[in-house]
């Protein structure tokens, strides 16, 4: 595993991302929010059982002999790489990817069109943040997506993440498309309709992206801390 690296962990086949950045030693920081009372904005919904925090929750409630038990925790953490996985595969969260390689990933959050920052910044980053903390968490505005993110560019947005993004713009044309397919009796009109909102789905995940957004910008992480602070 590459030191820095924006880390994804994946579970329950796929269907759960968790997001942390990898700083060495069989350490992952990343944010979480708890699992048990005060748990953040977000609780109970569909997207937040698909886009969960990454909280290191142990279902058989065994502490885990390097970390302790973190399940109740939330804010930024710091977690060995089994208490990250929980036994998910994981993949490396891919920076200053073509528009073309973009596309061809069709599920969101596993890539970018940002480039990273140093290794250094990044570090920098993940650890003060550790530190001072990075706000409460919120399943579309302040996720563990964001916090990788902003770790790997220094890039502060207003919008939502990749995944939550890429969830809400599938949910939008499964929609559009499904309502279209009622009305629709042809082959031709569904041989159609099928590939214009695959295309859809594409575009609104491309200008989604935190490369090429406009409502981005570059924050030093001790005023992105300080700002808070003060909200």
């Amino acid at each position: 595993m590459v030191y820095k690296s924006h880390v994804v962990g994946c579970r329950n086949f796929n269907s759960i991302h968790i997001e942390g950045i990898y700083v060495g030693e069989g350490k992952v920081i990343h944010f979480t929010q708890s699992r048990g009372e005060g748990q953040a904005i977000g609780k109970g919904t569909l997207l937040n059982r698909i886009i969960v925090s990454s909280s290191p929750f142990n279902p058989l409630d065994i502490p885990c002999p390097i970390c302790g038990d973190q399940s109740k925790l939330d804010g930024v953490i710091s977690s060995c790489i089994d208490c990250f996985l929980l036994g998910g595969d994981l993949y490396r969260f891919e920076y200053g990817v073509k528009p073309a390689f973009f596309l061809a990933k069709v599920r969101g959050g596993t890539c970018t069109l940002a480039s990273s920052d140093s290794p250094k910044e990044v570090i920098h980053r993940a650890s003060y943040l550790l530190q001072n903390g990075f706000g409460v968490y919120h399943i579309c505005k302040k996720n563990c997506e964001h916090f990788a993110m902003y770790c790997k560019t220094g890039l502060d947005s207003v919008g939502g993440s990749g995944q939550a993004e890429s969830f809400v713009s599938a949910a939008k044309v499964t929609v559009a498309v499904s309502s279209r397919l009622l009305y629709l009796s042809t082959s031709f009109s569904l041989v159609v309709a099928i590939p214009v909102g695959i295309g859809t789905y594409c575009v609104k995940r491309l200008v989604s992206d935190l490369g090429v957004r406009s409502d981005v910008t570059k924050v030093p992480v001790e005023k992105l801390v300080r700002t808070g602070s003060d909200e």
